[in-house]
C-alpha cells in the first residue's frame, strides 16, 4: 500500500428539508453577504431558491444572485461572478445545483481570493493559496464536487476543459436532500450514476499496491450504485434509491475510495474532458462512451485488477482464462451502461469526430496532462489516438 493523507473537512447535512437550514449554516461560517449561484430556471420554478432565500432572510444574511451555469461550466460566467462578488463585497458563495454549479462557485472563489486571471490556476501558471468559503445545496447526484478538492471549467474562448485540485476549495458544508433529485430526467440521473461509478473506477484501476479495506469499500460502493441505478430506471421516484446514489456520489469523490493507492488512472476522465470541450456533451455519457475502448486497450497491463473488478463488482464467474474473465467484466459493464440508457461508443453518444479532430483531442490530452497520462499503462499520443478511434 501507499502512504496517504485523508482529509474531508466538509460538514454534511443529509435528509428531507435540509435546504431550509442554509441560513444558520452560513451564519456558523460568519458569512454576511452571499452570492447565490445556480444554473437554470428549474431551481426557481421548483421553489427551491425561494426556500433558500427565506432561510437566508430569516438568518439576517444579505445575498445577491448569479444564475446561468450550464453543463461544462464556462469561464466567462466565472469571470462575471468574480466581478459581481467584488462589487457586492460578497464573503461567502452558496452553490445551488450539481457539480457544474459547485465547480463554477469554486472557480469564482479562487478568483475573488487571489485577483488576476483565474484561468491561470486551470492552465498550470499559478497554484491556489486560498479560496472564498463555499457551501453547497446539491440537486444532482453525480460529480461529487460537494466533497472533493476538484473544480473543472471550460474556457469558452479556446474551448479547453481544465481542472485544478486543492484543499482550499473544499466546501464548508454540503446540504443533501435526495427529494431534490426526484424530478430529474432519466438521462441526467443515468449520467450522474455513470460519473459516480467512474470516480471510483478511476481510483480502483491503478498500477500499485492496494489496501484490502479500500478495495472492499470501493467494490461495495460500485455494486450499490449499479443496483440503485437499475431501480431508478423503473422507479424514478424511489427516495431510498435516490438517497443511496446521492451518498455514494459524495463518498466516491472525497478520496475515500483511493486511500492507500497510487492515486488511480484517470485517463478516461481526461479523454472525456477533451470530448466535452470540443462537442459539449454530458460528462457522464462521454465517460461511458470512451471507457470500454480504454479498458480493452490497457487491461493486459493490469489483468488482475480487471479480473477482480469483473468478479467482485459485476458477479462474473471465473473463466478458465483470466483474460477471458477480464473481457467478460468489460462487456458486462457496457451492458449495464446500455441498460440505464448510456452510450458505449462515440457514435451512440451522437458525435462523429474526424481523424483531424481525433488528433486534436489527443494533442489536447497531451497538453492538459503534460504528457503524463495513465497509471494502468502510460499512454502516449499514438495510444490516445488509437483509443479514440476504437471508441468510434
Amino acid at each position: 500500500m501507499n502512504d496517504f493523507i485523508y482529509y474531508t473537512p466538509t460538514k454534511v447535512i443529509f435528509g428531507k428539508g435540509s435546504e431550509t437550514k442554509v441560513g444558520a449554516l452560513i451564519k456558523e461560517q460568519k458569512g454576511t453577504k452571499v452570492l447565490l449561484h445556480y444554473g437554470g430556471g428549474s431551481a426557481r420554478r421548483s421553489g427551491l431558491l425561494a426556500r433558500i432565500e427565506d432561510s437566508l432572510s430569516e438568518a439576517g444574511i444579505a445575498y445577491t444572485e448569479l444564475g446561468g451555469v450550464v453543463p461544462n461550466p464556462r469561464l466567462s460566467l466565472v469571470r462575471e461572478g468574480i466581478e459581481l462578488c467584488k462589487k457586492e463585497n460578497v464573503d461567502f458563495i452558496l452553490a445551488v445545483g450539481g457539480g457544474s454549479v459547485i465547480d463554477s462557485a469554486k472557480a469564482i472563489g479562487y478568483g475573488v481570493y487571489h485577483g488576476g486571471d483565474v484561468w491561470d490556476f486551470y492552465n498550470f501558471k499559478r497554484t491556489p493559496e486560498g479560496c472564498l468559503p463555499i457551501g453547497a445545496v446539491l440537486t444532482i447526484a453525480a460529480a461529487g464536487s460537494e466533497m472533493s478538492d476538484s473544480s473543472v471549467i471550460t474556457n469558452d474562448e479556446t474551448w479547453e476543459k481544465r481542472g485544478v485540485n486543492s484543499n482550499y476549495c473544499r466546501v464548508k458544508f454540503a446540504v443533501m436532500n435526495p427529494e431534490l433529485t426526484l424530478t430529474l430526467p432519466a438521462y441526467q440521473t443515468a449520467c450522474g450514476c455513470a460519473d459516480i461509478l467512474m470516480h471510483t473506477m478511476e481510483r480502483y484501476f491503478n498500477h500499485g499496491d492496494n489496501m484490502e479495506l479500500t478495495d472492499g469499500i470501493a467494490e461495495a460502493l460500485m455494486r450499490t450504485v449499479i443496483k440503485n441505478a437499475k431501480i431508478l430506471v423503473k422507479e424514478p421516484e424511489n427516495y431510498n434509491a435516490r438517497a443511496e446514489v446521492m451518498w455514494a456520489g459524495s463518498l466516491s469523490h472525497n478520496g475515500l475510495t483511493g486511500c492507500g493507492t497510487d492515486g488511480g488512472d484517470w485517463a478516461t476522465h481526461k479523454f472525456e474532458h477533451e470530448i466535452g470541450a470540443m462537442f459539449d456533451v454530458a460528462h457522464g455519457a462521454g465517460l461511458t462512451a470512451i471507457w470500454g475502448s480504454w479498458a480493452r486497450y490497457v487491461c493486459d497491463a493490469r489483468l488482475d485488477r480487471f479480473v477482480k473488478f469483473a468478479e467482485n463488482v459485476l458477479g462474473i464467474a471465473p473463466r478458465a482464462d483470466a483474460a477471458e474473465t477480464a473481457r467478460a467484466g468489460i462487456e458486462a459493464m457496457e451492458d449495464f451502461y446500455r441498460e440505464i440508457g448510456m452510450p458505449v461508443s462515440l457514435t451512440e453518444l451522437g458525435i462523429a469526430p474526424t481523424d483531424a479532430q481525433i488528433e486534436k483531442l489527443a494533442d489536447q490530452c497531451v497538453a492538459s496532462t503534460r504528457d503524463n497520462l495513465g497509471k494502468v499503462r502510460h499512454l502516449a499520443k499514438e495510444d490516445m489516438i488509437a483509443i479514440y478511434q476504437a471508441a468510434r
